[in-house]
């Protein structure tokens, strides 16, 4: 059984504790790969080591960062059909879905960066003919760089990409859920030529080796993909230390669909945004809300097309929903299942766990479940369950699909489909989200801020965003 292990200061290395934890296939219910279980003991070689690389990769010119970069980007290209394979055993996801979206979005987040660095300027300003004031960016330092398990290369190198094109060193931990593709860019990194200690990458527990890198005094910057609740933490943590923060938290995002909407358009695009990963994006439309002329058709429409989605064995082609993440995962989808039936929920389709035949009989598999009856207040429509669970509600006017959209502490993004450009207009600037997609879902451009309002998050990621979250900015005046 395959061990993985830690990056540190350009080696491969076992825990200091010399201890691993089980690492499963969501799919078929098993171990089949050890993570390790890392401390802090562990973390502290890192930091060290990203220490000791932060010097000469800070002052290094920007084409050669660049350049190291690309290389590293035309690696992941090259071993995609690898890559995506660990990414769907490791993390339940179709293997087509990681092959079309994961890998090429972690190549094309280190390209963004590689280049972005190339194109960076800085103010100058005359006063009053008497002085120079100009400005500079200076890497920060240290980073700390914490991802998620649902979209596991795609968000580690999300984070990691600006920290280094802008000059830091980097400590990042992905999920020990899905360990796998990160311990496999080690490799890269290697054969990229990446200095050692300027990339370190140490697996473990959150509440061990997380929020080490938290508390560590030598980490200067913290960016954490994760849920709100440990997001919480670790900002109680770094925040007394004055390190900086990014955080992109939970959502639980409204998809708003008027009566004068391109109807198959929004009606095939919610599909997608209701369930694609298994639900398991925190951009995914979880609260559907139709005006009421239109709400029996779309949901008549939106249930037909939920029924012949494929659930089944990920390294299928014609799959459409993998397994879960993990098992306490899929115990905690069907807890709210059941919560949303006592709260007088009514399952139109799915609600139920499932055992596909063949290998795949003990994996954590969930139907793609639609519930209607519920108020905008109930725990299914509040909290975020991160599984294929949508609710779909009538609304009546504008001013009250702003309400329902607005009504819970999530505001990460919102879905909104008209083809009313003024309400259009009117709608985004009134919901309370930090991304608004009209007619369409999950189209990104990199040079766009990411992030979300009220407990989805501090800060914002993307374009010149993230490559000044980790850089210092100094004003120089020289008197004339």
């Amino acid at each position: 059984m395959e061990k993985i292990l830690n990056y540190i200061d350009g080696a491969f290395e076992a825990p200091c504790s010399d201890q691993y934890l089980d690492n499963y296939d969501p799919s078929i219910g098993k171990v089949y790969s050890l993570i390790p279980d890392s401390d802090e003991r562990d973390v502290n070689k890192a930091v060290d080591a990203a220490t000791r690389a932060f010097p000469a990769w800070s002052t290094l010119p920007a084409q050669e960062r660049s350049n190291i970069l690309q290389k590293l980007a035309d690696l992941i290209d090259r071993d995609l059909d690898k890559l995506a394979l660990a990414e769907s055993v490791d993390n339940g996801k179709p293997v087509s879905l990681a092959r079309r979206l994961d890998i090429p979005r972690a190549s094309a987040n280190i390209r963004f960066f590689a280049t972005a660095i190339l194109h960076t300027s800085t103010e100058t300003h005359i006063t009053d003919a008497e002085a120079i004031n100009y400005t500079t960016h200076a890497p920060i330092g240290v980073a700390g760089c914490i991802s998620p398990w649902n979209l596991p290369l795609y968000l580690f190198s999300w984070k990691i990409a600006p920290a280094l094109a802008a000059g830091c060193t980097v400590v990042g931990k992905p999920s020990e859920l899905t360990p796998m593709t990160a311990f496999l860019f080690s490799k890269l990194c290697v054969e990229a030529g990446l200095p050692k200690g300027v990339l370190n990458i140490v697996h473990g527990l959150g509440a061990k080796a997380g929020q080490a890198i938290a508390e560590h005094p030598g980490v200067a910057a913290i960016s954490f993909t994760g849920g709100t609740v440990t997001g919480k933490k670790i900002a109680a943590t770094a925040a007394p230390m004055f390190k900086k923060l990014s955080l992109e938290l939970g959502g639980k995002n409204p998809n708003i669909i008027f009566a004068d909407c391109d109807f198959e358009n929004a009606v095939a695009t919610s599909i997608q945004s209701s369930f694609a990963n298994q639900g398991e994006i925190c951009l995914c439309g979880s609260r559907i809300f139709v005006e009421r002329p239109l709400y029996e058709k779309f949901v008549e429409a939106f249930v037909k097309k939920t029924k012949a989605l494929v659930l089944g064995d990920p390294l299928l082609n014609e799959t459409n929903l993998g397994a879960l993440v993990s098992a306490a995962h899929k115990q905690k989808v069907m807890s709210y299942i059941q919560t949303a039936k006592q709260e007088g929920g009514k399952i139109l389709t799915g609600g139920n766990a499932v055992n596909p035949t063949g290998r795949c009989a003990e994996g954590y598999f969930i139907e793609p479940t639609i519930i209607t009856g519920l108020n905008e207040h109930c725990r299914t429509n509040q909290e975020e369950i991160f599984g294929p669970v949508v609710t779909i509600m009538p609304f009546d006017t504008e001013a009250e699909a702003i309400a329902l959209a607005n009504s819970t502490p999530y505001g990460l993004s919102a879905t909104l489909w008209t083809e009313n450009l003024k309400r259009a207009h009117r709608v985004s600037a009134a919901v309370k989200s930090g991304i608004l997609w009209v007619n369409c879902w999950l189209f990104r451009d990199l040079r766009t801020p990411f992030g979300g309002m009220k407990q989805s998050g501090v800060g914002r990621e993307g374009g010149w965003h993230a490559l000044k979250f980790f850089l210092e900015v100094k004003n120089i005046c020289i008197k004339l």
